[in-house]
């Protein structure tokens, strides 16, 4: 899939992306590709095509921390990689990674989520 332009006048949208664990954040990282359960597609895909630009905040699972975040580079489709160790992943989307390293959780909460009753981002 190409990536469509830059669209202006449109939203930014953030998810938070966990992973079960680091062996999928590295992948992701050398291979730029990301993918996910078939049940959170849908969302990642129109946010893609409806906002102007697609933020992924990736998180170990009992980590406690942010292992970095990247930019949404493609929508996902069906095309399958063998090289997630979790069962279940749907297909394979481009993500341009802006930062990589470990960022703890102490330095983001001061951030609240709005749609999640205000809880601290983690």
């Amino acid at each position: 899939c190409k990536s469509p332009s830059p669209r202006q006048n449109m939203p930014v949208r953030y998810f938070v992306m966990k992973s079960s664990n680091l062996e999928n954040i590295d992948i992701s990282q050398q291979k730029g590709i990301w993918s996910t359960t078939p049940s959170n597609e849908r969302k990642l895909n129109g946010a893609f095509w409806e906002s102007s630009v697609v933020y992924l905040i990736f998180s170990v699972q009992g980590s406690g921390s942010f292992q970095g975040f990247a930019r949404m580079g493609s929508a996902i489709g069906c095309e399958k990689s063998q090289d997630w160790r979790s069962a279940g992943f749907g297909g394979v989307f481009k993500v341009d990674w802006i930062r990589k390293e470990s960022i703890p959780f102490q330095f983001a909460h001061h951030l609240l989520n709005p749609w999640n009753d205000s809880k601290k981002v983690q």
